[in-house]
């Protein structure tokens, strides 16, 4: 039997997500014999592959350079996931919205810094004007809501996903119930 490809992602987002998925403990193993994680910030791949069946996206759309990324990853993705609340909704990142950008930058990197009060153009991208959920820029094929999901609730989609069923998730509690 042919692995499922499975990558993982985070865009912009706290990574909870991806600490909600490792505890999914043993049931990681169970998984280990149906996936094969392909690209994750898990495991040391540099570009994100072709023919990926299922992939995890994190976060929300917040930078030209996730733009791009989300772009490549739809196209290259079979089954795409928003996996979390900011990559639902935009949720935390997207707290910065009603602000100028710059004015958000100049606040965290300006003015309340003192030993090297600059923004910094090399590590931090340029911000977009809004943070987006994936889904407005594109095709989500699968919400799996919460702050982050529950371990039982990413386990159960995958799960799923893998047997070739969509997954029911309003059986379950966003609360790791």
């Amino acid at each position: 039997m042919n692995k499922i490809r499975l990558a993982t992602i985070w865009l912009d987002g706290c990574s909870g997500c991806h600490m909600s998925f490792l505890d999914m403990d043993e049931q990681l193993l169970d998984l280990a014999d149906k996936v094969e994680i392909v690209y994750s910030p898990l495991v040391d791949v540099k570009e994100f592959p072709k023919d990926v069946d299922i992939t995890l996206v994190e976060g929300a759309v917040s930078t030209d350079e996730d733009v791009e990324k989300i772009h490549l990853i739809r196209q290259r993705t079979r089954i795409l996931v928003a996996f979390g609340d900011c990559a639902v909704t935009a949720n935390v990142p997207a707290m910065r919205n009603p602000h100028d950008p710059l004015n958000v930058l100049n606040a965290v990197y300006k003015d309340r810094e003192l030993l090297n009060p600059q923004i910094p153009d090399k590590v931090v991208p340029p911000l977009l004007k809004r943070a987006l959920p994936l889904h407005h820029l594109v095709k989500v094929d699968l919400f799996v809501p919460g702050c982050p999901p529950s371990a039982k609730t990413i386990y159960h989609a995958l799960a799923e996903l893998i047997e070739g069923r969509p997954p029911d998730l309003t059986t379950l509690s966003r609360f790791g119930a």
